[in-house]
């Protein structure tokens, strides 16, 4: 168990049993990769000093990026690695609050971004140790992806640099979202095809288009997308919690809108995040009943998104130990989560709420 730091949880650290019927694996060369991206975040000055250095590598995004693809090309895996601590140092600058970074702030660096990974050498981002090193992954990255998987990468930075900047019109107005736009958009800073497009092209798995975006696919895509944010939202809570307004995360969106304790509303959270795992379960099985090998691989990646992010969430520093209460990251420390093969509650019918509810109409009646 992680110990209590400054001031008391609002949830407390004991988090509820996670329904996950799939394990989590690593990749075999994790240990090389880490290796090689911490000598590129020395090489490129990414960190001003050696606390921000130790929390940057407290996001613990090897043992992220390896989980999320334990199998394929350990180049690949490498530039994903990369990204994922690059895309941590933003997102830290992005969350900093309305104090220092402004919905206008965000919205203009996210659009001279989105538009840096289409336009190699663009000079739009202002210089500094991090546009140098995105110059390099720019590189890298356009050497190791076809045409295709550059459209759907550059198609998942869109949907983290949008929901990034959603959240921040949200903060800066002191708005809270409804359950339901939350569950519709709180996902997209998770930035969930730009992960699933590294772990296609490490393994090697080219879905027809036709196949990637049919609606089955895409719901089966979201739900994981919405898994994965929810889970993300317990582990992180604590490392949020001294923000004003209050973080925007699933139990705060519930707490808010059944005019409840963030502690009571733990049980809702993991309530409609399990009713979405059933869904995904039953989808997922739905799909590989005829599923060639490429979608078969497709289909498998998402279980590792999933079981690999709270596998990862477990024991990172980052969460385990966050910085708003702690001087510098504790290595050693977890939350000792539980797995179960089970939901925290039965049912299979969709929740309340038009976001979600296309999901279950892909289903075979």
């Amino acid at each position: 168990m992680v110990p209590e730091h400054g001031h008391p949880s609002r949830i407390g650290w004991q988090l509820p049993p996670f329904f996950c019927p799939f394990g989590a694996r690593l990749h075999t060369e994790a240990k090389e990769i880490e290796r090689r991206a911490l000598a590129w975040l020395d090489d490129f000055g990414i960190y001003a000093d050696a606390t921000e250095r130790a929390w940057g590598l407290a996001t613990h995004s090897t043992d992220f990026s390896c989980r999320i693809i334990p199998f394929g090309d350990a180049e690949h895996v490498l530039t994903f690695t990369l990204w994922n601590y690059w895309a941590n140092a933003i997102d830290d600058w992005q969350d900093a609050g309305p104090a220092t970074t402004s919905t206008a702030d965000i919205t203009d660096h996210g659009a001279r971004l989105a538009r840096a990974l289409e336009t190699p050498g663009c000079a739009l981002l202002p210089p500094g140790p991090l546009t140098t090193a995105l110059d390099d992954l720019i590189t890298r990255t356009r050497d190791l992806l076809t045409p295709f998987q550059l459209r759907r990468f550059t198609e998942g930075a869109r949907d983290w640099l949008i929901g990034a900047g959603w959240r921040t019109a949200n903060a800066e107005r002191g708005r809270m979202p409804n359950l339901n736009d939350y569950a519709g958009l709180g996902a997209l800073a998770n930035g969930t095809r730009f992960s699933l497009t590294w772990a296609d092209a490490a393994n090697g798995t080219r879905l027809p288009p036709d196949t990637l975006y049919s609606a089955p696919v895409q719901a089966l895509t979201d739900a994981a997308g919405f898994i994965v944010s929810a889970d993300n939202d317990l582990f992180s809570y604590n490392k949020d919690d001294d923000q004003e307004p209050w973080e925007q995360n699933l139990i705060n969106v519930l707490a808010h809108e059944c005019g409840c304790t963030p502690r009571e509303a733990v049980a809702e959270a993991v309530a409609l995040r399990d009713r979405v795992m059933t869904l995904f379960v039953r989808l997922r099985a739905q799909l590989a009943r005829e599923a060639d090998g490429p979608l078969r691989r497709y289909l498998d990646s998402l279980e590792h998104y999933i079981a690999g992010s709270i596998a990862w969430q477990d024991v990172a520093p980052r969460y385990a130990s966050p910085r708003n209460r702690n001087r510098l990251p504790v290595e050693g420390a977890s939350f000792g989560v539980v797995w179960s093969d089970t939901p925290s509650i039965p049912g299979t019918e969709p929740p309340p709420l038009p976001a979600l509810a296309w999901w279950w109409r892909q289903l075979d009646r």
